[in-house]
């Protein structure tokens, strides 16, 4: 890894957390801005380093910065949007995998941001059905998750895939970002 990549790692950890306190506080899971930021961080660092400045930011939040967009301290862990936050690090990840493979455009922007926000979607929503079985003792724990932590999102993760989609090859060219340097 590069200088500029190592200084670029805190940087997108900062961006999460500003992500967190974009948000629309709705039960259990608020609309945030983090994805937004987890799915560029991979995109614009590629999957290591797009996945270190998740851990990282984790990290930060668990040894007790207020980064989370409900706080932070160890038990966080036992929040129902934890799961999400661990998706960040698949996200960004796979997000980044998917543009080293591939050229700049929107398709293919388009495509790393959908794969990166499922990863959010596959792990987020089977541990906020753990906590509303095992925490909260609901019975339609899985539907409730579905319906409140992945089918309400849906349209709005679109419209930041579209976004990212159409800033992104614009902004590879203006800053020169290419296939290598992500990697």
């Amino acid at each position: 890894m590069n200088k500029r990549m190592l200084s670029l790692i805190p940087i997108c950890s900062a961006l999460t957390a500003a992500g967190a306190f974009i948000k629309i506080p709705i039960a259990p899971v608020p609309i945030t801005l983090q994805n937004f930021f987890v799915i560029l961080t991979g995109i614009i660092l590629g999957p290591k380093a797009g996945a270190m400045s998740q851990i990282i930011y984790i990290i930060v939040g668990l040894i007790g910065l207020p980064v989370f967009s409900g706080g932070g301290g160890l038990s966080y862990i036992f929040k129902p949007t934890f799961g999400y936050i661990l998706g960040f690090i698949a996200a960004s990840a796979i997000a980044g995998y998917v543009m080293k493979q591939k050229k700049f455009n929107v398709l293919t922007v388009f495509t790393a941001s959908a794969l990166g926000m499922l990863a959010v979607y596959l792990i987020g929503v089977p541990y906020l059905a753990l906590y509303l079985y095992f925490i909260m003792h609901n019975a339609d724990a899985v539907g409730i998750a579905v319906k409140t932590g992945m089918l309400l999102f849906i349209p709005g993760d679109l419209v930041k895939c579209m976004v990212i989609a159409m800033i992104m090859p614009r902004l590879a060219s203006l800053t020169g970002l290419t296939k290598k340097q992500s990697q």
